[in-house]
């Protein structure tokens, strides 16, 4: 979902990894873990529909309010407010990342894998992982500033 931005083409892209992954289970050779295995094929088939859609416009899904529409009205503070708007900014931010540096991120902090994990998925030696993640970082952080948020509250 972070590498093509749309729900619909993830989908796809899953369940043709899937397919694919049911077709060549016998050539997995264990060098990696078979989770690493199968990230790496969902990977390459998001990138190659990504490639193919490239002249697509670019969307930002919308965020869901779900958390806040539960909360009593009377309880949200200004605090919240302002948490929430990062919240949703910082999602819109991390959307208009370079896909090298979403995917690297998505992996390391939302799929907690390991900087190993991630070079293998990704195809790229480990310093790359972490150059990626540095960097990301960097610009995700930039980006907000910019926006008028310090590094106090994005932290």
């Amino acid at each position: 979902m972070r590498v093509l931005g749309d729900r619909r083409e993830a989908e796809e892209a899953i369940q043709d990894a899937f397919v694919k992954v049911f077709r060549n289970v016998d050539q997995f050779r264990g060098d990696s873990t078979f989770a690493t295995w199968f990230y790496r094929i969902v990977y390459n088939e998001s990138v190659s529909r990504l490639r193919r859609t490239r002249n697509a416009p670019i969307t930002v899904p919308a965020l869901d309010d779900e958390d806040l529409d539960a909360a009593d009205d009377d309880a949200m503070t200004d605090a919240r407010a302002m948490a929430s708007d990062l919240q949703n900014l910082i999602a819109v931010e991390f959307e208009k990342l370079s896909g090298h540096y979403r995917t690297a991120l998505t992996l390391f902090y939302l799929q907690e894998m390991r900087y190993e994990e991630i070079a293998q998925v990704m195809n790229v030696p480990i310093g790359t992982v972490k150059s990626f993640l540095f960097r990301g970082k960097q610009l995700l952080r930039r980006r907000l500033e910019e926006l008028g948020y310090r590094e106090a509250e994005v932290a």
